[in-house]
């Protein structure tokens, strides 16, 4: 019998290897909490927090811990073109560890002022990769462990299959989390047989009684087949998985020619991608938290396959937990 007690259960201190992936715009507290009182863990993202869901950041983490006493992570972007953030991400980083918080899921740059920060308290740093090379340049800067996203991940999938990833990042020792295609207990089988240490879900918890995303949306991610799955340009600019529909098909995936030749320019595509996250932002939201068109994109995972119904996160964990221990 699969063990649900891995190195990365005993650094995060939590239950079971189950992660709440740091979603914009769906992460609000409630979320959040519910995944980390059912004994997972639930990430905070900021930019959700403060710019959707409406929450003083400090005031935001005061609300998910007036719902549960259980330990909780922060997702901490450090892209070079998110340096507008900078500064405030380190404000909330510091809120975050006077809050407790010591468990942090950096991404999409040099994550080495969050792991300087967070080891000075005992914490604990994890990175998202797509690939060997990038987990190369930030092994080094004392990294505790790797969400490996795949191919079948939600948002900005890899391009690798979650077999590919953990032969190729193995060799770092590090604990691995499989992040893209959890959709049912089946995967989360699959993917601890495999080695990992645990696993990150996020369409399927925006399936949730919890989350407070549309009713559309949700709706939406129960509907779909693994095939409605599409990758598309057209929101960020890099590919972005969503799920398809008339109007997706209608606009094409590809950026313009324009736009193309901007993102490739090494002195343009640095302000290019930041336009494109202006308007993916407001786009975001509007899906979300206000019902949708067929105008509008539903980001998702080819986890869909896997979900049925709209469930208490409770409920899922349980399920998730129960298909080890049976």
């Amino acid at each position: 019998m699969i063990s649900l007690k891995t190195k990365f259960t005993t650094q995060a201190k939590i239950e079971y290897p189950i992660i709440c992936g740091a979603m914009y715009p769906c992460s609000n507290p409630e979320l959040v909490a519910a995944v980390s009182e059912a004994g997972g863990l639930g990430i905070v993202q900021p930019l959700s927090l403060v710019y959707v869901h409406g929450y003083e950041f400090k005031k935001g983490l005061e609300r998910i811990k007036q719902l549960t006493s259980k330990p909780f992570g922060m997702n901490v972007i450090v892209e070079k073109n998110a340096k507008i953030y900078e500064d405030r991400m380190k404000k909330w980083v510091d809120e975050a560890l006077l809050a407790g918080c010591r468990f942090f899921i950096t991404a999409l740059g040099n994550p080495k002022w969050v792991v300087d920060k967070v080891k000075a308290v005992g914490g604990f740093v994890y990175h998202d990769v797509t690939e060997k090379k990038w987990a190369q340049k930030v092994v080094d800067f004392g990294i505790d462990g790797l969400i490996c996203v795949n191919q079948r991940a939600g948002g900005h999938a890899g391009s690798k299959s979650s077999e590919d990833l953990f032969r190729e990042l193995s060799s770092f020792g590090l604990p691995l989390i499989c992040a893209g295609g959890i959709g049912d207990e089946n995967d989360f089988l699959h993917a601890l047989q495999l080695g990992y240490a645990g696993v990150q879900m996020g369409t399927r918890f925006i399936a949730t009684a919890e989350c407070n995303s549309h009713v559309d949306y949700k709706n939406a991610i129960v509907a779909a087949e693994e095939k409605d799955i599409v990758k598309t340009e057209r929101i960020t600019g890099v590919p972005l998985a969503v799920i398809r529909t008339p109007y997706v098909d209608k606009v094409g995936l590809k950026v313009g020619p324009v736009s193309r030749m901007l993102f490739k320019n090494r002195h343009t595509k640095h302000w290019i991608r930041f336009f494109y996250n202006l308007r993916a932002v407001a786009a975001m939201k509007k899906t979300a938290l206000k019902g949708v068109s067929t105008k509008d994109y539903y980001q998702a995972g080819k986890s869909v396959h896997g979900i049925e119904k709209v469930e208490p996160v409770k409920v899922i964990i349980d399920r998730f937990v129960r298909s080890l221990t049976s």
